[in-house]
């Protein structure tokens, strides 16, 4: 494997590496500058955050130091040993390279004694000219909000102990030169490919060295390691460009893409009944919801809470995953096969990892819970989580899949997880976060391994568990439980960073949006739910027959540059005044789409151009609108450019230097536009 710079280059000749000269010795240092590695210790003389702490009983071996033991590489991996006789500790790293780099390490005790585990990060050295960096936070229906702030002196950090990858800390960071753009400046993007708890890092350090760090956190006590025993950290996942963050963020794309494992063809075309008809699963209703949605082009029927148990509302019934007499007298199947007829196929809601208290489940149970002997449960959504490490509780619930699964014809399953732990241990008393994080996965695995054609969506109260990790055993994410357009244009824009389109879950929801009570027009709800995977969450019963007329041509659009949407490289352009504009360019750049989306009024009469840098300069593109339909009345001003009524042609090169003249816009309001090469 070709060494490479603390830029990202690959070296031109890894040959002369080694004969780099080491930075000096200052006053008020040690004599030896340990460097920042994989894993820095403080008994190296490392002064900055260490990537590994722990002890032994009594404190005693708290600072290892480890020495150089063994190596094998390959040409896109480098796995090293490295052990320490005093502490009696080994530590293996891996680094490997795909379209992004990969980092893990692991640690095992090889003494006689238990070795109580603090923390093992997983740390990049970045150069000094990353003095910028971009974070992301966010809450419930507000996710992967964006800030930017200056790298000074010191250190930044997010913590998350809600034992899932939280709305709010998303395990994603990037850094770069000062002022980096979308296509300009040098950025290193950073992931924790991890479901559960986590902590990021970022330091600088008062010697000018600068470095990211992150890993699980652990709560105390919650990692032992009996003698043999070992500790792998989740994967970090790092992705470089030296022009802007779009390209940074293709490394994650076709990192994920490649290892995916799914057997999915075409994203289909999905309605979820939730915002249609909550707990009520009248079965006419049902059913004629199901033949509104086929009629325009619907793909797939799920459906959602509600069917099992005495599961009436979300007080009760979570946990008893049987269908539902009162809710289903005749079962699913009348249901099912409807929607089968109707030319879709079925998919369904469950939320195996949690429990009501009112639940014969939890009656029956109440030792299988993720809490802590002694103490009265934490309540959250009238939930308690169900501890899967306990082995019964784990076969209970594979089996009730499993059983549902092979009952029905059932293709897509939305797996949510709607609460947070607290207090959460496991059956011994003992932090139970890791252990519940690995068995979920377990869990996953199994229910993969025995029904590998269903589809499995990866819902946590929205946005709350969208990771690497869950993704190489999903097939999408649900991005947020906010429909409301404007919101979600934030939202996508920042989950685009991490994930590619055809994983991130985006619907098209009702007039007036559930969680915020805006209304928008049915061109931006839909328009802002193309570039993702599309669905409706909507009750189409309530449509007129303009709306169901509207509402089939979108997805048309849909079906007909879905393959694009879901191979090509996702585009983003720096935000001007109130609008900001974004797309997809096909692999070859011989096809693009593009979104201009006006928010609010600008300062300015005229929007400025779009400037789409990253077509082939050289080529020829036509260029056609999409959507709005016709001479939309949310389209203002007194003429239009060209191409909005006859199309227009344009270089590739006037493309990236003078750019597409938008037309005035209403705020609220978007545009879609399609360029194709002549």
């Amino acid at each position: 494997m070709l060494p490479t710079s603390v830029t990202g280059e690959r070296l031109a000749d890894p040959s002369g590496a080694d004969t780099i000269e080491r930075r000096p010795a200052t006053h008020g240092a040690l004599d030896g500058e340990p460097p920042i590695t994989v894993v820095p210790l403080h008994g190296d003389g490392f002064f900055g955050r260490p990537g590994l702490e722990g002890h032994r009983r009594g404190g005693r071996v708290w600072a290892p130091r480890f020495s150089y033991d063994s190596h094998e590489s390959t040409a896109s991996s480098l796995t090293t040993v490295a052990v320490d006789a005093i502490a009696q500790l080994r530590l293996t790293t891996t680094i490997s390279i795909d379209h992004v780099m990969h980092v893990s390490a692991t640690v095992t005790n090889i003494g006689s004694t238990r070795y109580l585990l603090d923390r093992l990060d997983l740390t990049v050295p970045l150069p000094a000219t990353a003095d910028e960096l971009l974070t992301f936070s966010g809450r419930w229906s507000r996710e992967f909000q964006q800030a930017r702030m200056p790298w000074i002196v010191g250190a930044w950090s997010a913590e998350n102990r809600r034992g899932k990858t939280s709305h709010d800390q998303p395990s994603l960071l990037f850094a770069g030169r000062s002022g980096f753009g979308e296509w300009t400046g040098e950025v290193r993007g950073f992931h924790l490919a991890w479901s559960g708890n986590h902590r990021l890092w970022a330091e600088h350090l008062a010697d000018g060295r600068r470095f990211v760090q992150l890993g699980e956190l652990l709560h105390p006590g919650e990692v032992c390691l009996e003698a043999g025993e070992s500790y792998s950290t989740p994967e970090l996942v790092a992705t470089f460009s030296p022009a802007g963050l779009t390209e940074a963020s293709w490394g994650f794309h076709r990192s994920l893409r490649a290892r995916s494992t799914s057997p999915v063809g075409p994203r289909k075309v999905l309605i979820n009944t939730w915002e249609a008809v909550y707990f009520d699963h009248d079965l006419d209703r049902l059913q004629a919801l199901a033949d509104v949605a086929a009629a325009t082009g619907v793909e797939r029927f799920v459906l959602d809470d509600g069917w099992f148990g005495s599961r009436r509302d979300d007080t009760k019934g979570l946990g008893d995953w049987w269908v539902s007499s009162e809710a289903h007298p005749l079962g699913l199947e009348p249901l099912i096969s409807h929607v089968r007829g109707l030319g879709m196929d079925f998919g369904i809601w469950v939320e195996p990892e949690m429990v009501n208290p009112d639940s014969d489940l939890y009656r029956a149970h109440p030792d299988w819970m993720l809490a802590t002997p002694g103490y009265e449960h934490v309540i959250g959504r009238h939930q308690v989580v169900l501890n899967l490490a306990v082995p019964e509780a784990f076969e209970y619930i594979l089996g009730r899949l499993d059983a549902l699964l092979t009952d029905h014809e059932i293709a897509f399953v939305k797996w949510d997880q709607n609460r947070d732990q607290a207090q959460a241990s496991g059956a011994d008393g003992a932090a139970g976060a890791h252990a519940q994080a690995l068995a979920v996965y377990r869990l996953f695995d199994a229910v993969r391994a025995r029904h590998p054609g269903v589809e499995i969506e990866s819902c946590a109260s929205g946005g709350g568990r969208i990771d690497h990790e869950i993704l190489r055993r999903t097939e999408r994410v649900w991005t947020s439980d906010c429909n409301d357009p404007l919101e979600r244009q934030s939202i996508q824009r920042g989950a685009s960073m991490l994930i590619p389109p055809e994983v991130m879950g985006a619907h098209i929801g009702p007039p007036q949006a559930h969680t915020t009570g805006r209304t928008n027009s049915l061109d931006l709800r839909a328009l802002t739910a193309l570039p993702g995977h599309l669905g409706i969450e909507w009750n189409v019963l309530e449509t007129s027959e303009q709306e169901r007329l509207q509402l089939a041509r979108y997805i048309e659009i849909y079906k007909q540059f879905r393959t694009l949407l879901h191979s090509g490289d996702t585009v983003r352009f720096d935000p001007i005044g109130h609008g900001h504009a974004y797309g997809v360019y096909a692999a070859d750049r011989r096809e693009a789409l593009i979104w201009w989306v006006q928010l609010a009024t600008d300062d300015s009469l005229l929007p400025p151009p779009i400037v789409l840098p990253g077509l082939d300069a050289g080529s020829n593109y036509r260029i056609t609108r999409l959507a709005p339909f016709g001479d939309n009345p949310r389209t203002g001003g007194k003429s239009v450019p060209t191409w909005w009524r006859d199309g227009s042609t344009m270089l590739g090169g006037h493309l990236a230097t003078i750019g597409l003249q938008p037309p005035v816009t209403s705020p609220e309001s978007a545009v879609l536009v399609h360029l194709r090469t002549v």
